[in-house]
């Protein structure tokens, strides 16, 4: 957290120099005169309502254009539909959505070709993700494999002493089968089916693993532990002295060690034998390249402390999460994981070598019922893909392992072949008008 004095001083000296210390320090001191109009807190959502926001905020010409832009054509219809999703709601601000594939999958749960929306202002990401899917369609498609899935929450409890901490553990041990009864009587979906124990000190952090359905689960296992946690302080021989339903245990998102050593949401494995062949038309390089890129940069990420081996996860699954209503926050936990590049000979002189590739990610926060999956666009987004509603959870996380394993070939492809730069060059261009040709997305990173 420390930052080098030569970074400080010339700000420093700066604000010094035009403003002077007193004046600088004064700035720095608390303010409550002359506090602005407090807005309402406001969770139902209405038209007087919205109005009654705009006019805390106050008018000016500016401000009337933004409540204009944020309005929209279909923003007074669709407004009951944001109910439940969204406090102190004035509008709805919208991403251009970009198609990338289709993108075959050869999964235990999605199985087909793909279309996917993603969501996005980053100009050469769609360009990008769209062209590694045609190359895993092309190479007949990336196998996909949900290996578990499991979403926690982890409550603290504080205790006079070690002697405390071993009384509790040991009732809480014995209660397991209560746990489940109090936490699963407040969800028709989400089971209850681990609970592991830390010990800190006088603190016993106890982290409830969940199954959820076809939702992420979030809202479910938090209502769920608090039922627990309930409990917990009624019936317990041992009283904690105060307790916190989170304790930041859980990895909710952050990214996080626990990653590789347990799931939160779903873990899903995606591979792929590419040709030799087909690399060098698609991307214009060579496994071997591809492989040497990766093996630097695996090493550079090692160097830079990076959690997990990858690219670039976040771009992609943020686009689609936002694109089919996940909470875009969970890309903090989801975007960790590990790529890996091997080589396959041919065993022949006239034809080039293979690429293996492989994504794993052990924490996609996905879901297709609850949350934001049921807003209009968003669900018009799941629609596209054929994963709206029920059932459909854990083909979506199949798919999120297999758009990133696209992701990871079409960058790294760009890289080793030295496109990188000027393919972004190309896609993110001027606003203004050229009379240049649209660039050849082949050649996208």
């Amino acid at each position: 957290m420390s930052t080098h004095y030569r970074s400080i001083a010339p700000y420093l000296e700066l604000l010094l120099r035009e403003n002077g210390q007193e004046a600088i320090l004064a700035r720095l001191l608390p303010d409550t005169e002359n506090l602005p109009r407090r807005i309402p807190g406001l969770g139902r959502i209405s038209a007087k309502s919205v109005d009654l926001l705009w006019n805390a905020i106050g008018t000016d010409g500016e401000r009337d254009a933004a409540r204009a832009t944020l309005r929209g054509t279909d923003t007074p219809d669709a407004m009951e539909a944001y109910e439940g999703n969204i406090e102190n709601f004035i509008g709805t601000v919208k991403l251009p959505v970009g198609m990338a594939g289709p993108l075959r999958i050869n999964g235990l749960f999605a199985q087909g070709d793909f279309h996917i929306p993603l969501a996005t202002t980053e100009a050469a990401l769609v360009a990008s993700y769209h062209r590694g899917a045609q190359l895993l369609s092309e190479a007949g498609g990336c196998a996909a494999m949900l290996l578990s899935e499991g979403m926690n929450r982890a409550p603290g409890f504080a205790f006079a002493d070690l002697r405390e901490v071993g009384q509790f553990v040991a009732w809480a041990l014995t209660s397991v089968d209560t746990f489940r009864e109090k936490a699963e009587a407040t969800t028709r979906y989400g089971k209850l089916h681990d609970m592991k124990v830390a010990v800190e000190g006088n603190h016993v952090y106890l982290d409830f693993e969940y199954t959820t359905g076809d939702a992420s689960g979030q809202n479910m296992v938090t209502i769920a532990t608090a039922a627990i946690c309930e409990y917990i302080v009624d019936e317990s021989p041992v009283k904690p002295r105060y307790h916190f339903i989170e304790a930041n245990i859980s990895g909710d998102k952050k990214a996080s060690a626990r990653s590789f050593l347990t799931v939160r949401g779903k873990k899903v494995t995606a591979e792929v034998l590419i040709p030799g062949k087909l690399i060098a038309k698609r991307l214009h390089t060579t496994a071997k390249e591809m492989e040497q890129y990766w093996r630097m940069s695996a090493i550079g990420g090692v160097m830079s402390g990076t959690i997990g081996i990858q690219g670039h996860y976040a771009n992609g699954l943020t686009a689609l999460y936002i694109a089919c209503g996940q909470d875009a926050a969970c890309i903090a936990e989801s975007a960790v994981g590990v790529t890996r590049f091997e080589v396959v000979p041919s065993g022949e002189l006239d034809t080039p070598d293979s690429l293996y590739a492989s994504v794993t990610l052990p924490n996609l926060v996905v879901g297709t019922v609850g949350g934001g999956t049921g807003l209009p666009t968003q669900r018009a987004c799941l629609d596209i893909l054929g994963l709206a509603g029920p059932g459909n959870a854990c083909a979506l996380a199949e798919v999120c392992a297999a758009l990133s394993l696209a992701g990871e070939l079409s960058i790294i492809g760009a890289l080793a072949a030295g496109d990188f730069a000027s393919a972004h060059q190309r896609l993110a261009r001027s606003r203004v008008k050229e009379t240049t040709p649209e660039p050849d997305h082949d050649h996208a990173g």
